[in-house]
């Protein structure tokens, strides 16, 4: 039986998200859209999806407010148990697809060697009870936001929390906890990396307000 173009084929998730890609709409492409090209596989394939985007040391400037957006309130709805709510302007805030279909295709390439890691039910008790989905949906929220951070032109500043947010997502939808504490660790990678950028931007700064005014 044939499919419609709004359906994802049951098949790997690398396959599952290849498919969504390939049927990105020509012209421009909302949050809406990619949703509903997903379908109903839930919160964690659509927020694979989003980062993948991101897999290339550097993104197309904007992007990540819109989809850091999206993931991030997908994972405050999955930390409180509610249906997804997307406000109508970032809904349907519409974004070239030429530009995102060669970033999607690059990023799918990453995409499949992080899948290749995972493992279904590994370490499955990291994905159990009540204090672990407190602190690992706390922590795909901290991924959200360091990707919504300001530092979208310099490298690797989108990529160390998309890949924490991607670990998390694949670690939810195989129950792997081994991908679950990869992304943990990717986040203290990306909290560390920030902490470089901010520190030596500050120094460059006292240099320059030195050399200016000294």
């Amino acid at each position: 039986m044939s499919t419609t173009p709004t359906e994802v084929p049951e098949h790997s998730l690398t396959e599952k998200i290849g498919t969504a890609i390939h049927n990105l709409p020509e012209g421009g492409v909302t949050i809406a859209t990619i949703r509903d090209l997903i379908g109903h596989e839930g919160l964690m394939l659509l927020t694979a999806f989003l980062t993948i985007i991101f897999l290339v040391p550097v993104s197309i400037p904007g992007v990540s407010t819109v989809f850091g957006g999206a993931i991030l309130l997908i994972s405050i709805t999955r930390l409180l148990g509610r249906n997804l709510w997307l406000p109508a302007k970032l809904e349907r805030r519409e974004i070239s697809s030429a530009k995102l279909r060669g970033a999607f295709e690059r990023g799918l390439r990453w995409f499949k060697k992080l899948e290749k890691i995972s493992r279904p039910r590994r370490m499955a008790w990291l994905t159990r009870g009540r204090f672990l989905h407190f602190v690992n949906n706390a922590a795909l929220i901290l991924g959200a936001i360091l990707l919504m951070a300001p530092f979208g032109l310099i490298p690797f500043s989108n990529t160390l929390p998309a890949v924490a947010i991607l670990f998390f997502a694949i670690g939810f939808l195989q129950r792997d906890g081994v991908c679950i504490l990869l992304g943990h660790l990717s986040n203290v990678a990306t909290i560390i990396y920030f902490a470089i950028l901010i520190g030596g931007g500050a120094v460059a700064i006292q240099k320059a307000w030195e050399a200016l005014f000294a």
